[in-house]
């Protein structure tokens, strides 16, 4: 194993490549054809991304909840708020909309104010019976304005749920079947059903019809992630492989890199298909990722070919040192970019595992493929073009590279209190980051369905449902008075808090109920005394309507109630504060020895999914540095040297993080994957550039100095080349509707900007001033591990440089 990084093991290597580039292109075509034929495996995620491990407590409490009363995020709403909607045309098109809807196959259920119901008391069967608010059509304005008078004033049962009394804004509830929630089947409902119907009537009525709802929310923003795949793939292609050509001014060149990362690209979805991993708003992320992280390998093998030929023009050499060179450099870049990606898989979390897995795979492939192409390809090419080289020699990169030695040479003290002010300044933005857990903050805000999101919150406090189930400890105990009364407080306290809507729940009914025994009086909506409570229940064992409705807030044994609110879209704190005055007012209310009450729903599920990621990828970020720091360990040998090294790469994410807390961009599932790409791939320059300095020190006979400003000179312009294309490459993200992509592109970006400029000026800086305290013979003269080829003679480097 200690071989592999020897220069022997590497002109082995080489050898290999040069001898058998046939083999190795049919090898690289076959492997092709596999992964391609991986593809038919590939699905998008028809559910949305769940942050917690299976047997996480807040996880079994919420699948506890929905082995009971099932799937809860299956309703669907459409609403209009429009005073030209009451009227007979328009009243009878609505309801004519909601009907449409109740032959599909998908659909459960659809409640409009059509489908409404008085609950009417029958003193002969001593009974309740249901009689409907419109028999069949609305053929008068008369007949709207006493359906209007009934429902606003009469009937508070409804109110909230189905219109709101004040701003007259109405709506209609389709509830899907349960069991394609999670299935393809719930997209192609709402896109080829759903969707075209409403367009329809739209057209028809002039109507502004608003649709949310957790599955419709799902399946537009899956939408979205699948609609801007295409556009990342070739959005990376065309930014890179412009830079890249503006650099070396080949399509030579550019055509071999673009070749390189487009296999790369079919690689990632080949084995996303083979693992049998779904594509979802991480995953979709990672074949640009690889596009924007193959382009520097090419870089940094196309310069080094360049060089050589430029050197001694032997083609054959030149591409053999390229391969011993560069390649065990590049390859231990590659695996630190690995390593970052891969500590993703030490967290619990289902979607970043898979995340953690694919990146790092295919990061690996993307170096073979590096390895092996460039190398091959340019055997087959005759030798670049003086035109080619000029790259090489231009001024700018020539001023910026003097500007650079000249700082290090002069300008120490002005680094690293430079670097003082960046790292207390970002200190103090540290501690204005805030965490955030909401499910839409991330969403497309430019879009329609986003829109419709707060207009909903606006008219009816929210779309996505937060459950209470109470757990009674006996069959039939939800219907006990008591019990009743419990809950009506807890109700109570929820519609008090301004971030919630109006509960519903079988107290909502029982009210109802009572309202219905005093013939449809309003005054009397509230929960039977006990005396009144036998003659009404008298009323509701003789009716099977009472069953139909209760079957959605009790369960079928009695023992187990829900009570269903619906939440806006608030910040992680807000919602913490509202689950902790909450569980205080079940704690009060409810006495554990006789209930068991939980607090469960999407929202909250994301929202501790978020406080557990957070806490999480800070254990990946940490594990991400210890092993980079056992890979600095292993090949220089040096405690001193494992700390030189990390100081450059951690400063960037210490500016990064500050820079959030300054602009206001909080901690969310997005923005906390920022620290651990950025690391994994910021230390790939600190590597070039201290493999280059440990050559020039044996070359230089271990003169410091002389050492690095030699190293700087030649990897500066390679990591200023690779540098430019991350930042620009990244910064694609940009265009994403999603604002965590935008966030997660412009936030690495910033990171690998100042990445580079704190391994040219700060790494450098650091070697000069503790000089031998880090390099000296005794650490360097026998280094466990040959990155670059350490046997080149001093004339040979001199030689290059001339």
């Amino acid at each position: 194993m200690f071989k592999l990084f020897t220069t022997g093991f590497w002109d082995s290597i080489a050898r290999l490549i040069l001898r058998n580039k046939i083999v190795m292109l049919i090898a690289i075509i076959l492997a092709t054809i596999f992964f391609s034929s991986q593809w038919k495996h590939m699905r998008f995620s028809s559910t949305e991304a769940n942050l917690l491990p299976d047997d996480h407590e807040v996880n079994l409490i919420y699948n506890e909840f929905l082995e009971i009363f099932g799937e809860e995020g299956n309703l669907v709403v459409l609403g209009v708020k429009d005073s030209t909607l009451f009227s007979v045309k328009q009243l009878n098109a609505w309801n004519a909309l909601a009907d449409s809807f109740k032959g599909y196959d998908e659909v459960e259920a659809v409640l409009s104010i059509k489908d409404l119901k008085k609950l009417v008391k029958n003193t002969e069967k001593i009974k309740f019976d249901l009689e409907p608010f419109i028999k069949d059509s609305i053929s008068s304005i008369e007949e709207v304005n006493e359906l209007q008078k009934q429902l606003f004033e009469q009937y508070p049962f409804y109110d909230n749920f189905l219109f709101n009394k004040e701003t007259k804004t109405i709506r209609t509830a389709l509830y899907l079947k349960k069991d394609i929630i999670n299935t393809p089947a719930r997209k192609a409902f709402i896109l080829n059903n759903l969707q075209v119907k409403i367009d329809a009537f739209e057209s028809q009525t002039g109507l502004d019809v608003r649709v949310s709802g957790m599955p419709y929310i799902r399946t537009l923003s899956s939408q979205s992630i699948i609609d801007e795949i295409p556009i990342f793939i070739v959005g990376a292609l065309f930014v890179t492989s412009l830079i890249f050509f503006l650099f070396f001014r080949s399509f030579t060149a550019t055509f071999i890199s673009l070749l390189v990362v487009c296999i790369g690209v079919m690689w990632t979805f080949g084995i996303l298909g083979l693992l049998g991993y779904e594509i979802t708003v991480l995953t979709a992320l990672i074949p640009p990722l690889i596009i924007v992280i193959g382009i520097p390998n090419c870089i940094f093998l196309i310069n080094k070919f360049q060089q050589e030929v430029k050197s001694h023009g032997n083609k054959v050499k030149s591409l053999q040192r390229v391969i011993t060179k560069v390649g065990n450099a590049t390859l231990m870049t590659n695996v630190t970019t690995a390593s970052g990606f891969a500590t993703f898989i030490f967290t619990e979390s289902t979607l970043l595992k898979e995340f953690g897995i694919v990146a790092s795979l295919s990061i690996l492939a993307i170096f073979i493929l590096c390895l092996l192409i460039i190398p091959i390809m340019y055997t087959f090419l005759p030798y670049p073009k003086e035109r080619h080289l000029e790259h090489l020699n231009k001024r700018w990169i020539g001023a910026f590279v003097d500007w650079m030695v000249n700082m290090v040479k002069n300008k120490k003290i002005t680094i690293y209190i430079t670097t003082l002010i960046l790292i207390v300044a970002s200190i103090i933005g540290i501690y204005q980051i805030k965490i955030s857990g909401s499910l839409i903050e991330d969403m497309p805000q430019d879009t329609e369905f986003f829109s419709d999101i707060r207009f909903f919150e606006s008219e009816f406090n929210g779309i996505m449902p937060l459950e209470i189930m109470i757990d009674t400890k006996r069959k039939k105990g939800v219907m006990r008075l008591a019990t009743l009364k419990r809950m009506d407080e807890l109700e109570e306290f929820i519609e008090d808090i301004p971030e919630l809507s109006r509960p519903i729940s079988v107290v909502s009914l029982v009210k109802y109920s009572k309202q219905a025994y005093y013939n449809g009086n309003p005054k009397y909506y509230q929960l039977p005394t006990s005396q009144e409570n036998s003659f009404i229940l008298s009323y509701a064992k003789n009716s099977s309507t009472d069953a139909d409705m209760l079957s959605d807030f009790v369960d079928s044994t009695g023992q187990y109630a829900r009570i269903t609110t619906f939440m806006k879209d608030i910040g992680t704190d807000k919602m913490e504060r509202i689950q902790e005055d909450l569980q205080g007012e079940v704690d009060k209310l409810f006495p554990k020895e006789r209930y068991n009450v939980i607090i469960t729903g999407k929202a909250l599920v994301f929202q501790k999914g978020t406080k557990y990621l957070v806490k999480n990828l800070a254990i990946s970020l940490t594990l991400a540095i210890i092993l980079i720091a056992l890979f600095m360990a292993y090949l220089f040998r040096s405690f001193r040297m494992i700390v030189v090294s990390l100081i450059p790469n951690l400063l960037p994410l210490l500016v990064t993080a500050g820079i959030m807390g300054y602009v206001g961009v909080p901690i969310k599932p997005s923005t906390i994957l920022v620290f651990s790409i950025a690391f994994g791939i910021s230390v790939d320059d600190t590597i070039h550039f201290l493999a280059k300095y440990r050559q020039e020190l044996q070359a230089n006979n271990w003169k410091i100095r002389k050492s690095v400003y030699a190293a700087l000179r030649e990897t500066g312009v390679s990591m200023i080349y690779t540098s430019i294309v991350l930042f620009f490459g990244f910064s694609v993200f940009t265009i994403s509707s999603f604002g965590g992509t935008v966030a997660l592109g412009a936030l690495v970006s910033i990171t690998l900007l100042f990445a580079m400029l704190s391994n040219l000026l700060l790494l450098p800086s650091l070697l000069l001033s503790l000089e031998r305290n880090i390099a000296n013979k005794e650490v360097l003269r026998k280094p466990s591990i040959n990155i670059i080829d350490s046997e080149d003679t001093e004339e040979e480097h001199k030689e290059q440089k001339d």
